[in-house]
């Protein structure tokens, strides 16, 4: 298994435990996850990091649990494993988007058992660097498609489907209402 922190800072030498920058509503006994952590992503799951940090973006995959209308109304013929949907104002910053992705070692984290979020709670090195300046390719070679569209808020049953959905960084899409918000908030989508 492979750990990855994605960053468009290239001159990241140690990752040192810091707390999240916008807290989110935790389940009880988990708040210690606004603290101060180092988060890594796992091979399977890092395409929903290619992306400059702050572009919101919806990611969707079936699941085990997912049903055929699901999965027609979402898929229809596509064949890629994930679909990625964000603004189409983003598109630009994409195209020009520098993304560092960091390799991590494994042994210093652990696993938070949700969409492939890992955790280490000490100071952790990087074993390697890779520069990804392609977005677009970075997510097709991950068989990931890409839909742009004017605004996310269309999709926000999208956690009331039997896909899995991941949101991030949900309180900068244009389109994302107040009432949205909290509820991806009390969700812990943001």
């Amino acid at each position: 298994m492979q750990l990855f922190h994605f960053s468009e800072d290239p001159a990241i030498e140690i990752f040192t435990p810091r707390p999240v920058v916008v807290p989110s509503k935790r389940p009880p006994g988990c708040e210690w996850l606004n603290g101060p952590l180092v988060w890594a992503i796992d091979d399977w799951h890092q395409a929903m990091y290619f992306f400059p940090r702050d572009c919101p973006r919806i990611l969707i995959w079936p699941t085990d649990k997912t049903v055929a209308a699901d999965r027609e109304r979402y898929w229809g013929s596509s064949t890629s494993r994930m679909i990625a949907f964000i603004e189409r104002r983003w598109l630009a910053r994409m195209s020009s988007a520098m993304i560092n992705r960091y390799e991590l070692p494994p042994s210093s984290f652990e696993s938070l058992g949700d969409a492939g979020m890992w955790v280490a709670r000490t100071v952790v090195y990087p074993l390697q660097r890779m520069i990804f300046s392609d977005m677009t390719l970075a997510l097709e070679l991950q068989n990931v498609e890409l839909r742009p569209v004017d605004d996310l808020a269309q999709f926000k049953d999208l956690w009331n489907t039997s896909l899995h959905a991941s949101g991030i960084r949900l309180r900068n899409a244009s389109g994302w209402s107040d009432g949205v918000k909290r509820a991806a908030m009390a969700e812990g989508l943001q």
